[in-house]
């Protein structure tokens, strides 16, 4: 014998409008929060005034291959023998990065000996350059 159950069972619903309502509301607050906030121990001093060299910020060197094997950093032409001496003064030693910039048509070879050449001028990191799109 089957029995029936008094009342239907009811299936349980999401409220999704409080949810929205809560998230709101923290992201006001830490929108606020984050406008206001200010050194706390900030006292208005004049500093005294001075000159020096300013200060230059060097870039990662480019390594540019061409179609026809040809290497050059940073616009200056290079061979294979001719990296390392060429790459290690060059090279940032607070962040040794390269720059490698070969064209669609160029060996890969000849890029992958001369980031071998590179990391024995002490490069450490190797960005690849491409274009966006196509």
């Amino acid at each position: 014998m089957k029995l029936r159950r008094a009342r239907p069972c009811k299936r349980g619903r999401i409220e999704i409008i409080p949810m929205i309502d809560v998230m709101f509301f923290l992201l006001v607050t830490f929108m606020l929060a984050s406008l206001t906030l200010q050194p706390i121990n900030a006292v208005q001093i004049e500093l005294p005034r001075g000159t020096a060299a300013p200060i230059q910020k060097r870039l990662p060197v480019t390594l540019s291959v061409t179609p026809d094997s040809h290497l050059f950093l940073d616009k200056t032409p290079v061979t294979l023998d001719s990296l390392v001496p060429t790459l290690k003064p060059l090279l940032n030693p607070a962040d040794p990065t390269v720059i490698i910039a070969a064209d669609d048509a160029s060996p890969h070879g000849i890029m992958v000996q001369a980031m071998i050449r590179a990391r024995q001028a002490g490069a450490r990191h190797f960005l690849i350059a491409v274009q966006h799109g196509r």
